[in-house]
């Protein structure tokens, strides 16, 4: 069950009161302290930034209903099968802050393969795949309809790096990761439900190495997106995690000679 809005904001309080500023004083990670200086503090006004954007502003107007298959937990607004891309645009895409955040990180880190579990209507996978024109961006979306649209974004922003895959990510995510067998960067965007994200990181961890990062989306959305993260971070692969309370992130970093966990307001 999704939290409630008065739920969600009782648990954000919690999570401020508690968590560290995003200046990165008193942090003893470098590598903590250089993604707190490099990649969150970075305030350029990157010109991919408007050229995302732009796309994100037309699909906010773009009242074309699309007939939807859901695969994951849902719309925590609405159950119908059929919504308007404005409505996906809306609700269900990740806000310009958070897209950009991971397109910093994209630029920063420089990963090569890339791999989304969720495309929605491409507004974060286009961040991802600008952030390093050289990467391999993957995409996974569910929605055939969905996927179609974003296909849409990609040509219009002349994106060529990204490979759009439509299909259910208990089916296809094996056979994809078999393809790919070493992953720099994921970002977990899909199926917001427990057992499956749980599952979802296990079968990434073979493919996993040392300067993998995975960022998983809403780790606060539910009970169950709660106790997956929870079980996620505690898993011995597991060195160092950062929980921004809308997005966690996970190192395997073998630097860390013993687990370090942050959580950072930003």
């Amino acid at each position: 069950m999704v939290y409630s809005p008065l739920q969600a904001a009782a648990k954000y309080f919690q999570f401020y009161i508690h968590a560290a500023n995003s200046k990165g004083h008193g942090t003893h990670s470098p590598f903590v302290f250089e993604f707190i200086t490099k990649v969150m503090n970075d305030f350029t006004k990157y010109e991919d930034y408007e050229r995302v954007e732009a796309i994100r502003t037309r699909m906010l107007a773009d009242n074309t209903e699309l007939l939807i298959q859901d695969l994951g937990a849902g719309s925590a607004i609405t159950s119908s099968n059929r919504r308007s891309v404005a409505s996906i645009a809306k609700t269900a895409v990740k806000p310009r802050k958070f897209g950009q955040l991971l397109y910093r990180m994209v630029k920063y880190y420089q990963p090569r393969t890339i791999l989304e579990l969720g495309t929605s209507l491409g507004i974060t996978t286009s961040y991802l795949a600008l952030a390093n024109p050289q990467a391999k961006v993957i995409t996974i979306e569910g929605a055939s309809t969905i996927a179609a649209k974003a296909r849409e974004n990609f040509a219009a922003l002349g994106l060529t790096n990204v490979e759009s895959i439509i299909g259910n990510f208990d089916d296809i995510l094996e056979s994809v990761l078999m393809q790919n067998p070493g992953i720099d960067f994921v970002f977990l965007d899909g199926n917001h439900r427990q057992e499956p994200t749980e599952r979802y990181f296990r079968q990434l961890l073979p493919h996993v190495h040392n300067d993998t990062l995975l960022i998983f989306d809403d780790i606060h959305w539910s009970k169950e997106m709660d106790n997956a993260w929870a079980n996620i971070v505690q898993h011995e692969a597991v060195t160092c995690d950062i929980d921004l309370f809308y997005i966690g992130i996970i190192s395997f970093r073998k630097e860390f000679k013993e687990k370090q966990r942050f959580a950072i307001r930003f």
